[in-house]
């Protein structure tokens, strides 16, 4: 059979990669083949749909017999649901400095969701009990809002990793002090990948009460999940999600993504690739005089500094942002379609750049 016609034109070219952000890359076309199975015929709205209903199976198996999956339509509206789900209206909450909740998401968790961020500086975007406890009192205090959770990000918006044991340590000390944790994974799949262990054993195996499971920036056309993993830990998750405008009528074309990533092997072959890609990069990067790379090389972003003026003629040449443009600080992101002759010809174009 023929595809259909369409009257639309493609506005781009779909050779041309950068290095900006797992966000400007496409839908994987695995992905796109599950969007094309689920369309046809109708299924019922809002959740009740079959393709809703086996994502939950698959949710379970990566994170165990009481987790339970909301799918919502991006990461913010994944955080300030997940987040709203774990406060009271005189909550608050203990993150990094450089945690997306604080830095980019317009202050959506505090504007929508009603809560209070309470930011600790990080000199590699991870939180540790010692750094929670800059934060962590006050629970009595009427004149301050209640610390009631921690929020942590696997992988940090730095590009670094917590391992196991740092996880399993701040939910230790969190619970002690009545607070629930929150994880941001925007990036999980990466984080897994690289840990080379299944994600359920940095999130509810050590303690994790509620994760924002991410999709799109690892292959999915729009999409992420609240998934709780602690049931006692939330109450009246359907509501929140409705509240939160993240609850979509035709929910089976955001469920049917995430079964596409998370049924087999998907979402680590992309993630796994992208980390690839990052180290290649950062082997090439680091034979160029000049550039310094800033923090270590975890998953799929790399972080350097080089002279202001070269950042912007490469910019010319490739996409990529500032990361720190006061300091010279910017940010290479790979993606799971970025190949090795993105990576090498960006490499020559650094090189040619820094010599002139």
């Amino acid at each position: 059979m023929n595809p259909p016609k369409t009257d639309a034109r493609r506005h781009h070219d779909p050779d041309v990669r950068g290095f900006a952000s797992d966000n400007y890359a496409g839908a994987h076309p695995e992905v796109l083949a599950a969007l094309a199975l689920a369309n046809g015929g109708h299924q019922v709205a809002y959740g009740e749909d079959d393709y809703t209903e086996n994502l939950q199976r698959i949710i379970r198996s990566h994170f165990g017999a009481t987790a339970e999956a909301f799918p919502v339509f991006n990461g913010t509206g994944a955080n300030v649901v997940a987040l709203q789900a774990v406060t009271d209206r005189w909550g608050a909450v203990i993150c990094a400095e450089s945690a997306h909740i604080h830095v980019d998401e317009g202050g959506a968790p505090e504007r929508m969701g009603g809560l209070k961020l309470l930011t600790v500086p990080t000199p590699d975007g991870k939180l540790t009990p010692e750094l929670i406890d800059r934060q962590a009192y006050g629970w009595e205090d009427e004149h301050r809002a209640m610390p009631q959770v921690v929020s942590i990000t696997q992988s940090t918006e730095l590009g670094t990793l917590y391992t196991p044991d740092e996880i399993r340590a701040i939910c230790d000390h969190a619970h002690a002090h009545g607070m629930k944790v929150h994880l941001d994974g925007s990036r999980i799949a990466n984080a897994a990948a690289s840990l080379n262990v299944p994600m359920r054993t940095f999130t509810n195996a050590v303690g994790v009460d509620i994760l924002s499971l991410g999709g799109t920036k690892n292959g999915a056309l729009f999409g992420e999940a609240v998934v709780v993993l602690n049931q006692d830990a939330v109450s009246h998750m359907k509501h929140l999600r409705k509240l939160s405008m993240q609850l979509a009528s035709k929910m089976r074309f955001v469920s049917v993504q995430l079964e596409a990533l998370l049924a087999k092997d998907l979402w680590l072959r992309n993630a796994r690739h992208a980390n690839g890609m990052a180290q290649r990069l950062a082997e090439g990067v680091r034979a160029v005089h000049g550039v310094e790379i800033l923090y270590p090389v975890q998953v799929n972003g790399v972080f350097a500094k080089l002279p202001h003026d070269v950042s912007e003629r490469l910019q010319k040449r490739f996409r990529f942002y500032f990361w720190d443009e006061a300091a010279g600080v910017v940010r290479w992101m790979c993606a799971f379609d970025t190949t090795e002759e993105d990576v090498d010809a960006f490499v020559a174009a650094l090189k040619e750049e820094m010599a002139r």
